[in-house]
């Protein structure tokens, strides 16, 4: 990040590398084999319902974080979704600060999932 966008507050979720998906285009993108779906929430949050195929990655412990997104394909998209689209667009960001490609987040976040 330069000098001029961290002192403005502009951020990599301003680029075509980040993408918010309403609730129909990411039920049907993520039937894909193989993505890369991931819950940002809290481990109790995960285990009282997650969207299927999803893992959980949690965003407040950053140590495990990081470590846990280091395993994943940085050149294949990811999927992000927590509960309401704030923790998901703060873990967009730090994806993208790692140097995944491409990031895709759950507008309105599980509670808008049915």
């Amino acid at each position: 990040m330069s000098f001029l966008s961290s002192l403005f507050g502009s951020s990599v979720l301003n680029s075509d590398m980040f993408e918010i998906l309403d609730k129909k285009t990411f039920k049907r993108v993520i039937q894909q084999k193989n993505i890369q779906l991931v819950d940002v929430r809290t481990p109790r949050e995960f285990k009282s319902g997650h969207i299927n195929k999803a893992i959980n990655i949690d965003l407040f412990q950053m140590g495990n974080f990081k470590q846990a997104f280091e395993k994943l394909e940085k050149k294949r998209p990811i999927y992000l979704y927590c509960r309401s689209g704030s923790r998901s667009k703060k873990a967009a960001q730090k994806a993208l600060e790692m140097g995944f490609e491409k990031v895709y987040d759950l507008k309105g976040g599980y509670m808008h999932w049915d």
